[in-house]
């Protein structure tokens, strides 16, 4: 292959590489904002760009994203994103020229005079930001898409609420229950087995709210473990308004954990290496089994209530 073909197939794989960056904005963000407006002075002047075409003038021409500073150029005019400058090894895309260190002052000029709708506008969020205040807004911002909290296997899905639970349903065939208390039993031939030992996940709907009940087992230190534990499907500080309480109990003996639900901002593994659950020793959890001892029989009662 030429070293011309072999460059713009380097540009071509870019455009894929950088097109979710959270660096760059969609720009759809901005062709669809009525909240556009021209840096003062600049498209008033004649023989300058309407405002409409302001998309166009911010687009990088390799990633197809909105640029933010710092916004570079090639001797001859041509500007690409800085994400992209690295990709093209400082090579202008467009005239092939050297690209140096150049930056495009007007263009961040431009950049620094939008104003532009949060990307997870789709899921509920109404507000306008400056375009840098825009980018750190969207790490953080509450309507910004849930990542599906099943866990016994990877899954890159993410959405909103009601549409989690209809992927839940009907990819991961969870069991779902309505009610507030719930009285669950666990069964495992081989207790001794413990890495990757996950039970499928209950999604429990209450109070007008999905929590999510994870069993698993797994090792601290060396010391094999079965730990419970509840998840809430929305954010944190929602979280905070309910309560729940597991319960493991046999021979006159029982065993209880009462916590705060955790946010699936939170990923079920760091929830579960947090320790921050129910944990049942394996002796122990055998013990409560009953029988031989041979055998993972495990009830785990619980209730989840609203604080007032």
């Amino acid at each position: 292959m030429s070293p011309r073909g072999r460059f713009f197939e380097d540009v071509a794989e870019s455009r894929v590489a950088f097109a979710d960056s959270d660096v760059a904005t969609s720009t759809a963000d901005l062709r669809a904002s009525p909240f556009r407006k021209a840096a003062p002075g600049l498209f008033g002047n004649p023989g300058m760009p309407p405002n409409s075409n302001v998309h166009d003038l911010l687009e990088c021409p390799v990633c197809m994203n909105l640029m933010c500073p710092p916004i570079h150029q090639c001797p001859n005019g041509h500007t690409l994103c800085s994400s992209c400058k690295v990709r093209v090894h400082n090579c202008c895309p467009t005239c092939r020229n050297e690209l140096g260190n150049i930056r495009c002052l007007a263009l961040e000029k431009v950049a620094e005079s939008l104003d532009l709708p949060c990307r997870h506008q789709i899921y509920g969020c109404q507000d306008i930001f400056p375009y840098y205040s825009k980018l750190k807004h969207e790490k953080t911002c509450k309507y910004r898409p849930y990542s599906c909290p099943y866990a016994g296997a990877e899954c890159s899905v993410t959405g909103d609420i009601q549409f989690l639970m209809m992927h839940l349903k009907n990819d991961h065939k969870v069991d779902m229950h309505d009610g507030s208390t719930f009285n669950h039993r666990y069964v495992k031939s081989n207790p001794q087995e413990v890495e990757n030992a996950t039970w499928m996940l209950t999604i429990f709907n209450c109070f007008g709210r999905q929590f999510c009940l994870h069993f698993e087992a797994f090792h601290i230190g060396t010391a094999p473990v079965y730990m419970a534990f509840l998840r809430f499907m929305g954010d944190d500080d929602e979280a905070k308004q309910f309560t729940y309480s597991l319960e493991v109990s046999g021979s006159g003996r029982k065993l209880t954990w009462q916590g705060i639900p955790r946010s699936i901002r939170d990923s079920h593994r760091k929830v579960r290496d947090s320790q921050d659950g129910l944990i049942i020793q394996r002796n122990l959890a055998l013990f409560f089994s009953g029988g031989n001892r041979q055998e993972l029989k495990l009830k785990v009662a619980g209730r989840i209530w609203k604080e007032h």
